[in-house]
């Protein structure tokens, strides 16, 4: 038996204008809410959490062959930047890694 491969990746925002914790959470629920809705991916806010003008999102894929976790890891993280800069804020930094 082996295990899965899993694409996982983290997205850094800044989101500059949040002006509370509240607004920016606004805007990372969104997004959150939205790639949930369309895409069967573990998906969080994972830091910054008492920042209210940056964010950090990590997301997961598990998947039976490693391309096809890639495949849909990429899918997800060009609608999940799209969704980003639709509230008008946008991705710093994105790293991804299949293990």
């Amino acid at each position: 038996m082996s295990l899965p491969p899993v694409a996982r990746a983290v997205l850094s925002i800044h989101i500059p204008m949040a002006r509370s914790l509240k607004e920016k959470r606004a805007v990372i629920q969104s997004v959150i809410g939205q790639v949930r809705s369309r895409y069967a991916v573990a998906i969080a806010e994972t830091g910054y959490q008492d920042n209210h003008n940056l964010a950090e999102i990590g997301l997961a894929v598990v998947s039976g062959q490693e391309f096809v976790a890639r495949q849909i890891m990429d899918e997800v993280l060009r609608y999940a930047e799209a969704l980003v800069e639709r509230q008008g804020a946008r991705v710093t930094d994105l790293q991804v890694e299949i293990v």
